[in-house]
């Protein structure tokens, strides 16, 4: 028998309810979103001897408030990554988009960030944030990941992607309390995106029946040709090189109708940039659904379900695993592999899709990817009171009679545990390999397995 360590951590007393969180796995912080579109920031909890959560959140950022994500910042200045929060909502009843920073500073509080930009549409205003001169329409959605964030606008139909660089005056507790931001692409989509993964030097977009994979480098770089209806994803730092660490930060289901796609990238990131500007030369490109130029490409789902069905299926979550593997949950509740094959500086993306067979329905998908192991584990759950932990494992790749290795390895997928939660579950997110928090209505249980 396996025993599970269980805790109950009670919700801070409110008026309004609690309907998802977000957690940073390298500060354990903790985000609730709130019903009214407020949140509460909890800074460096001490998970998992936690007992309880703060009476009150250190943070409480008031609404109206669209999404938000948690963004690393790296760079060589900075001894320790910093914690950036981002929320996304509208200004000025919808006409701007409003970007609010908050940074995480060395006495583990997080308070407003100073923004510098100097791009067309952008603006900083000290007692708002930044402005952003886009109408905010239906919904809009933000994923962060190492110094990028991608911002996503159903109405608009468009994808940004932006980067980040902490400044300051390079000493003492100030680097890096201030951050650059610098619009880097925009793509104009022309199909619905569901949702959205920036890891691991890619950018890879949910979409109908499959998904659309980019390789960041070469958008933010500015080296993409003519593409069809594209999207790009990656974890790379803000000179353009790959970070060792992947980290997935949660996002959830978004949507929208879209026709006809291009992009709008630089066409430099200069690796020198100067401390209070940078220079960026932008240039059109024309993206054609039906064309694979570019080093873009779509994957789409491999199953007898989504084959032989009528009807559509969405790529509602996607979670980095690995550098080259991706998980994907879709609007059916199955889930699929996404296999990456080569390398992020390759100029074509060679990729195949593995559909997983199971017998629950999955609505949540939860993965915290561990580079240092061909292990790696991750959580799904059914929505009500399960969770399974699950093990996935390259197998050695498969000879065929002529000598050739297959181009698509065998991945050997476990379930490790089943763990029965007291109270509904709303939200999953992991806390390492063997431990992971659940929303239930009105607390929030963190459970770990020896």
């Amino acid at each position: 028998m396996v025993l599970v360590q269980s805790s109950k951590l009670s919700l801070p007393s409110s008026s309004t309810q609690t309907n998802s969180f977000l957690l940073e796995p390298n500060s354990l912080s903790l985000a609730l979103m709130h019903s009214d579109s407020s949140l509460s920031l909890f800074p460096s909890l001490p998970f998992p001897s936690l007992t309880s959560l703060p009476s009150k959140p250190q943070t409480l950022i008031p609404p109206p408030s669209s999404s938000s994500s948690f963004i690393l910042l790296h760079h060589h200045h900075l001894a320790h990554p910093r914690v950036l929060f981002l929320v996304a909502g509208p200004h000025k009843g919808g006409s701007q988009i409003l970007l609010r920073f908050y940074i995480l500073k060395s006495n583990n509080v997080f308070s407003k960030s100073q923004v510098v930009c100097n791009q067309k549409g952008l603006g900083f205003d000290s007692k708002f944030g930044v402005l952003v001169d886009v109408n905010h329409g239906v919904s809009i959605k933000v994923v962060g990941s190492i110094n990028f964030f991608v911002m996503y606008s159903v109405s608009n139909r468009n994808v940004w992607v932006f980067a980040l660089k902490p400044i300051g005056d390079g000493d003492g507790d100030g680097v890096g309390d201030a951050v650059k931001l610098m619009r880097c692409a925009v793509i104009e989509c022309c199909l619905p995106v569901w949702s959205i993964s920036i890891s691991f030097g890619y950018l890879i977009l949910g979409e109908d029946n499959g998904v659309r994979v980019f390789n960041l480098r070469q958008l933010v770089k500015g080296n993409v040709k003519r593409v069809k209806s594209s999207n790009s994803n990656g974890n790379l730092d803000f000179n353009g090189k790959l970070d060792s660490k992947g980290l997935r930060l949660p996002n959830g289901v978004i949507g929208g109708d879209h026709h006809s796609s291009s992009i709008v990238c630089n066409g430099s990131l200069d690796a020198k940039i100067d401390k209070h500007y940078v220079s960026v030369k932008h240039r059109s490109v024309r993206c054609r659904h039906d064309s694979g130029e570019g080093g873009a490409c779509f994957v789409a789902f491999k199953s007898k379900e989504v084959e032989g069905s009528k009807s559509t299926v969405k790529a509602v979550s996607i979670q980095a695993l690995s550098p080259k593997n991706f998980m994907i949950l879709d609007s059916t509740g199955d889930l699929h592999m996404l296999c990456l094959s080569n390398p992020v500086g390759g100029s074509n993306i060679s990729s195949h899709m593995m559909h997983l067979p199971h017998s629950m329905k999955v609505q949540k998908l939860a993965v915290l990817p561990d580079i240092s192991s061909r292990i790696q584990t991750f959580w799904i759950s059914d929505g009500f009171h399960s969770v399974h932990m699950m093990t996935a494992s390259e197998m050695d790749p498969v000879i065929k009679n002529d000598g050739d290795e297959s181009q698509e390895k065998l991945m050997q997928i476990s379930v490790i545990q089943a763990i029965f939660a007291a109270e509904k579950i709303q939200d999953l997110v992991p806390l390492a390999a063997n431990a992971f928090l659940i929303l239930g209505q009105g607390n929030v249980w963190a459970y770990a397995i020896p």
